[in-house]
C-alpha cells in the first residue's frame, strides 16, 4: 500500500511515494518555484497556480516511477510553508499572489494589532502566542488597508496546504496544526480567536475554514484528476499541516516530552507537549501539532552558519575543521564565542552580531577558534533546551537529524552541552514523509483500523545505534557554565547596545 506525501516549500513542490509494507521512500521528485520580480523592496510574494502545475508534475513523476504500483495507492498528504496564504473569491478564483516568508510588507499591521492586544504579553495570555511580523492576520489586516477592492471580493483564505487539498478534492478546510502557524488562533481552546478576526474585520470569521482533527480525511480525489493520474477513485487526502508540524511527526515526535532537532541550514528544536507549550519570555514558539497535541519549537539563525563561515575564510574543509576542534580541550583554553552573525531567533537577538570573549596569547589559534566557534552554537542549543526545561520538559534522549547530525565531533559535543544521550535518525525525515504518514493514519481511522501515530512513528522512525553519542558529564558541567557566561555576555550587552 502506498501513501503519496506533498511537500510545498518557498523553493519548490516535493513529492514523494512511501510503500508502507516496506517502509522505503519508493519514489521522490522535486519541482522549482518561481518568484514574481519588480515588487518594491520587503515583497516576496508567488502565484498559487504555479504549485498547482509543480504538484501534477511532482506526483506524476513519482507514480511513474511505481507505475505497476498505481492502483496500491490509497492516500495523499500535503505539507506547506508556515507563511502562505491563499485568497478566493465566490467564483473560486484566485484574489491576488500570496505573500510567502521573508515578506515584511505587512510589518506595521502587525505592530497594530499586536499594540490593540497589549503587545506580546497580552497576546500570549489572550491566545498562547505572540504575532509575528508576517502573520495571517497581519496580512488580512494589510490587504483590507491597502488593497480594499481585493479584500472585498474574498469569500474564503486558505493556507497553502489547505489550498492544494482543495485543488485535490474540492473541501476546503484545515486542521489545527496549519491554523495555529497562522496569528489567528487560540492554542489553547484549539480554535480561530474570534476577538483578533473581528479587529481585523467584523465578517472575518465566516471566512475561515473549519477546523478539523489530525484524523480526519479532507476528502477523496476528484474523478477527474484520479483519472488523469491513473489513480483508483477512492484515494482519499489527509488532513495535512505546516511543515514544523510534520517535519517533526517524521522525526517520530508524537509523544508527550519527545523531542529532536533538526541540523540544517536553520536549527530547530521540537518538543511535544500534553498541553499547550507557552513561553511567556516569547523564545519557545508554540503550535498545535500535527498529531492532536501541542509543539513547541526553537530557532538557530547560526548553528550551520558559522562552522561553514569559518571554513570558507580559512579554506579548510570540513574534516580539516573536525580535526581542530578535536585537538583543542573542552571550553577551548577560556575563549568564548557568541555566534550571533546573523542575528539569531534563540535567544531574541535579530540585530545581533558576533563577539569573541576571553581572548589571551594562549588560545588565539585557529585550532581554539574553531573550537569555540562549534562550541558556541552548541552552547545556543543548550539554552534553548534549558528554556524547554523550564515548561516541563524531562527529555531521556534527544534524537537529531538533518546535515549536521552526520558529524560525530558535532554529535558528541550536543551531547555533552546537554547532558543527554543523542541519536541519528536512520530512516527518510521531512515533511512530505510526515504528511505521507499522517495520511496512513487518517486513511486507517476511516476504515476503522487501529493505527496510531505512535504505533507509525515507531514502525517507520528508525534510528542509528551507531551514532549514539553518551554526555561526557565532567564536559557537561563545565557546559553549564559556560551557558551561564555567554548568556550574562549577552544580558550585559544587548541592553547596551553592543550586542
Amino acid at each position: 500500500m502506498y501513501f503519496l506525501g506533498i511537500e510545498i516549500r518557498e523553493t519548490g513542490t516535493k513529492a514523494i511515494a512511501l510503500d508502507l509494507e516496506s517502509a522505503e521512500i519508493r519514489a521522490e521528485a522535486d519541482v522549482p518555484h518561481s518568484w514574481i520580480e519588480g515588487l518594491p523592496e520587503g515583497y516576496r510574494e508567488q502565484d498559487p497556480r504555479q504549485w498547482i502545475d509543480a504538484v501534477d508534475k511532482a506526483i506524476r513523476h513519482c507514480l511513474a516511477a511505481i507505475d505497476g504500483q498505481r492502483q496500491r495507492v490509497a492516500a495523499i498528504g500535503v505539507a506547506g510553508p508556515s507563511r502562505g496564504l491563499v485568497f478566493l473569491d465566490d467564483a473560486n478564483c484566485i484574489v491576488r499572489p500570496t505573500k510567502m516568508a521573508g515578506d515584511l510588507s505587512v510589518k506595521r499591521q502587525a505592530e497594530e494589532i499586536s499594540r490593540e492586544f497589549g503587545g506580546t504579553p497580552g497576546l500570549i495570555e489572550m491566545t498562547g502566542q505572540a504575532l509575528g511580523v508576517d502573520s495571517v492576520a497581519a496580512e488580512c489586516l494589510w490587504l483590507k488597508q491597502h488593497e480594499p477592492y481585493h479584500y472585498q471580493r474574498i469569500s474564503s483564505l486558505l493556507t497553502v496546504q489547505d489550498f492544494i487539498a482543495y485543488w485535490l478534492t474540492g473541501e476546503r478546510a484545515t486542521e489545527a496544526g496549519s491554523a495555529s502557524a497562522t496569528g489567528l488562533f487560540d492554542l489553547r481552546t484549539r480554535s480561530w480567536s474570534s476577538d483578533l478576526a473581528a479587529f481585523v474585520d467584523p465578517d472575518l470569521m465566516f471566512r475561515l475554514p473549519v477546523v478539523n482533527g489530525p484524523h480526519s480525511l479532507r476528502g477523496v480525489i476528484r474523478p477527474a484528476l484520479a483519472k488523469d493520474w491513473g489513480l483508483p477513485e477512492q484515494v482519499q487526502v489527509g488532513a495535512g499541516s505546516a511543515s514544523p508540524m510534520l517535519t517533526a511527526l517524521a522525526a517520530g515526535c508524537v509523544s508527550s516530552g519527545n523531542m529532536a532537532i533538526e541540523m540544517g541550514e536553520m536549527t530547530t528544536i521540537f518538543g511535544v507537549g500534553s498541553e499547550p507549550v507557552i513561553d511567556f519570555r516569547n523564545e519557545i514558539v508554540p503550535y498545535c501539532s500535527a498529531t492532536g497535541g501541542w509543539l513547541g519549537t526553537a530557532a538557530l539563525a547560526n548553528f550551520a552558519a558559522v562552522p561553514e563561515a569559518l571554513c570558507r575564510y580559512h579554506g579548510w574543509s570540513m574534516e580539516q575543521f573536525e580535526s581542530l576542534v578535536g585537538s583543542v580541550p573542552a571550553g577551548a583554553d577560556g575563549l568564548l564565542f557568541l555566534p550571533y552573525l546573523m542575528g539569531e531567533k534563540t535567544p531574541r537577538l535579530p540585530e545581533g552580531n558576533g563577539v569573541l570573549h576571553g581572548i589571551h596569547p594562549g588560545n588565539f589559534t585557529p585550532g581554539h577558534l574553531a573550537r569555540a566557534s562549534l562550541e558556541g552554537v552548541a552552547l545556543g542549543l543548550g539554552y534553548a533546551l534549558s528554556r524547554f526545561k523550564t515548561l516541563g520538559f524531562a527529555p531521556h534522549e534527544i534524537r537529531l537529524f538533518g546535515a549536521g547530525a552526520q558529524s560525530p565531533v558535532t554529535r558528541q559535543l550536543v551531547a555533552d552541552v546537554f547532558g543527554l544521550p543523542v541519536v541519528s535518525l536512520l530512516s527518510e525525515q521531512g515533511p512530505a514523509v510526515g504528511a505521507a504518514m499522517q495520511a496512513a493514519v487518517g486513511f486507517f481511522h476511516e476504515s476503522g483500523e487501529a493505527l496510531s501515530f505512535e504505533e507509525i512513528a515507531s514502525y517507520l522512525v528508525k534510528i542509528d545505534p551507531n551514532s549514539r553519542c553518551e554526555p561526557d558529564f565532567e564536559n557537561h558541567a563545565l557546559y553549564l557554565e559556560m551557558i551561564d557566561r555567554q548568556q550574562d555576555l549577552v544580558d550585559t550587552l544587548h541592553p547596551a547596545g553592543l550586542l
